[in-house]
């Protein structure tokens, strides 16, 4: 099992959708006490499942590179940046520029995807995701955020529009973050699921799920990032 033993910030009260707050930039990757296990595991998920985890469309690739750097210029203590990229785990991550979403999929805890305005919406058009909590990226790869929330009962008209209004209005630099939170009968992390297929209520629900899901705005390409920061806990802990 791959957990985490606390979760930085307050679960206990739920906010209301879409219940997004400011955060400093600083702030924004996240290295915690699962971080072996879990760089270990996308490791692995790249390697064995890489059409399950990893998504770009062509017209993304100056977002997708511009992200790379993006990243590469804002990595943690412990990691060393060369012709290839030494992660706090002792692990060398070869630097493929010309292969962003492998290559940022294998640095950092966080899931990233690219969100960016193609007509009346902000659309997924790549995406290095390893941790799905109960979808498939497959599903969702080149759809709007309407199609993305499909089969979420409370992602009404009303909140779809408040949500396009947050990727339409974040600014470079001044980001935004929320959470989620479910109850697993299973720690494992990779939980793709089809939308068709409907998660059941666990019986015996003894991890507690939580994302960090954050909002960022490139400066170039002016694409929104969404990242995924998942913490799986015991919920004795």
């Amino acid at each position: 099992m791959i957990l985490q033993t606390r979760i930085p910030y307050d679960v206990t009260t739920h906010p209301s959708l879409p219940g997004i707050k400011p955060f400093a930039m600083a702030d924004w990757l996240v290295q915690d006490e699962a971080f072996a296990g879990q760089m270990a595991r996308r490791d692995a998920l790249v390697t064995e499942r890489p059409a399950a985890v990893l998504a770009m469309d062509a017209g993304a690739r100056p977002a997708a590179e511009e992200l790379l750097g993006y990243v590469l210029a804002r990595l943690g203590p412990g990691y060393t940046v060369g012709d290839a990229v030494a992660r706090p785990d002792g692990v060398t991550v070869p630097l493929v520029m010309g292969d962003p979403m492998r290559t940022l999929a294998r640095l950092v805890q966080e899931d990233l995807v690219i969100m960016e305005r193609r007509g009346e919406e902000h659309v997924l058009t790549a995406a290095a995701l390893c941790f799905p909590a109960s979808w498939m990226l497959a599903e969702k790869f080149l759809r709007p955020l309407t199609g993305i929330h499909v089969p979420v009962a409370s992602y009404d008209a009303n909140i779809a529009a408040r949500v396009q209004r947050l990727f339409d209005g974040v600014q470079v630099d001044k980001p935004l973050w929320r959470w989620n939170g479910l109850r697993y009968a299973d720690p494992e992390l990779h939980q793709p699921r089809s939308e068709q297929d409907r998660r059941p209520r666990p019986e015996n629900p003894r991890f507690f799920r939580t994302e960090r899901q954050c909002l960022v705005r490139l400066p170039v390409s002016r694409a929104v990032v969404f990242s995924i920061h998942t913490y799986v806990v015991a919920v004795g802990d």
